[in-house]
């Protein structure tokens, strides 16, 4: 065991655990945090983390909810010396230091990283519990990790295996039906301060042509039948407003766009932050109340607009103060199958851990009786007999395989792999080279989450 007294956990993980994840959210940095990792000098990138020299896979999930960071390091790395490098990376790419981001990203390994993936995936640790867009970006994120080669074979499977079971949740429950998310929850704010006008006249404002502005301008279609422009900082709103009936705007058209808009929302959190004066000149003239959303973690606007005089302000503290937690049966149902897939997942990569164990017994039995085969042949030639004999053996060999498969599969479930080898290296004489595909994770249930601090 390897241990490291400036990493808190590290006493937890074993030199042989290799994947671990570091995971921020609104729930226990705040979203000012969440902000700032957004906000730095370089994106975080899943390529960025696997520059890294003891990284072997990495996937990187970030939305206007949380920041986290699956890794797999390379064998034989060491656990801590891996993590303080991640840290290190993060801390260039976003500019906040190496001991604030020890302290405020929570280090989670085995069943508690594997739980915890699946809870996000299906909704249940949003904001707006059973949000169903978290599922899509939690897809997208191991995409950008595959498109970019930086998802290791361990990372595919515990990303899929979450994308599985928000299926199940989505179609085995009553959670998603609401269809309730962060942006649902923003414009049902934004049309109530509009004294709850008909959803048919909204005339709207989207900055940004993200994966959030695809899933704004897709739900003020479906529920608002709103009029819809689309901005953006980086010139790419043609393309983007053209495939979903929108207009696209430039800089010029903007600020008369705004002047007719009663409610714009910002999506970016990547070009210019406009103020309470760029409000002040684009409504000069303007009768109407407008509503501004602002969905960018990095803030597309200045908080101060909000005291300009017929404007009011949405942000995501107020879209998350609005979406308090539920206990409803569809939560419980949902919470029962995920608790279910965790122990599936963790079952069966435990049970992999012992498959070059029961390749090398097989390996060996086969050995036993091809040699038992060549005597018999060498004996009585290629007869009905040797035909026979070597028939009845392999029927032998099978019944005898039937047990030690059975009781590896029992024991890797328990997180005893390690007295099966040895057994097999006392009784056989075998050396059994772990599989590097097969990850261990502790046997015991979950693991409370630690700091991943580094020094």
């Amino acid at each position: 065991m390897s241990e490291n007294p400036d990493v808190p956990g590290a006493e937890r993980a074993p030199i042989e655990e290799r994947v671990f994840a570091l995971v921020a959210s609104h729930r226990g940095t705040g979203l000012e945090f969440l902000a700032r990792l957004e906000s730095g000098s370089l994106r975080i990138t899943s390529a960025e983390v696997a520059a890294s020299a003891d990284v072997a896979g990495a996937v990187v999930l970030s939305t206007c909810n949380r920041f986290e960071v699956y890794v797999e390091i390379r064998a034989g790395s060491d656990p801590a010396v891996a993590r303080r490098r991640v840290l290190s990376v993060i801390s260039v790419c976003s500019g906040v230091p190496v001991r604030e981001l020890g302290e405020s990203l929570d280090y989670l390994v085995g069943t508690a990283m594997t739980e915890h993936l699946f809870l996000v995936g299906a909704g249940l640790d949003s904001a707006v519990v059973g949000e169903r867009e978290i599922a899509g970006q939690l897809r997208r994120s191991l995409t950008a990790a595959q498109e970019s080669e930086t998802a290791s074979g361990a990372l595919i499977r515990l990303f899929q295996a979450a994308s599985r079971v928000a299926r199940d949740v989505g179609s085995l429950t009553t959670l998603g039906e609401a269809g309730r998310s962060m942006v649902s929850v923003a414009l049902d704010l934004a049309v109530a301060k509009l004294g709850g006008r008909g959803r048919t006249d909204l005339s709207v404002v989207v900055i940004g042509t993200g994966a959030y502005a695809g899933f704004t301008l897709a739900l003020l279609a479906a529920r608002y039948g709103a009029n819809v422009s689309v901005f953006s900082w980086s010139g790419r709103a043609g393309a983007f407003a053209a495939a979903r009936r929108a207009a696209a705007l430039t800089m010029s058209e903007l600020p008369a766009a705004i002047r007719g808009a009663n409610v714009v929302i910002g999506c970016s959190g990547r070009g210019a932050r406009l103020g309470a004066e760029d409000f002040r000149r684009f409504r000069q003239g303007a009768e109407q109340r407008l509503v501004v959303v602002d969905l960018a973690l990095s803030r597309d606007f200045e908080p101060s607009i909000g005291e300009l005089p017929g404007v009011d302000v949405i942000t995501l503290e107020d879209v998350r103060l609005a979406s308090p937690g539920e206990h409803s049966d569809g939560v419980r149902q949902a919470t029962v199958l995920v608790r279910q897939a965790t122990l599936r997942f963790v079952e069966d990569r435990q049970a992999r851990l012992l498959d070059p164990a029961i390749v090398a017994l097989r390996a060996h039995m086969q050995q036993v009786l091809a040699g038992e085969l060549a005597r018999v042949k060498n004996h009585h030639g290629c007869t009905a007999t040797s035909e026979a004999v070597e028939f009845a053996l392999r029927r032998v060999v099978r019944q005898l395989m039937h047990v030690p498969t059975a009781r590896a599969r029992e024991l890797a479930a328990a997180g005893r792999q390690d007295d099966y080898t040895a057994a097999l290296e006392a009784l056989y004489g075998l050396g059994v080279e772990p599989d590097s595909r097969a990850l261990p994770v502790p046997a015991a249930g979950l693991e409370r989450p630690g700091r991943a601090q580094a020094s």
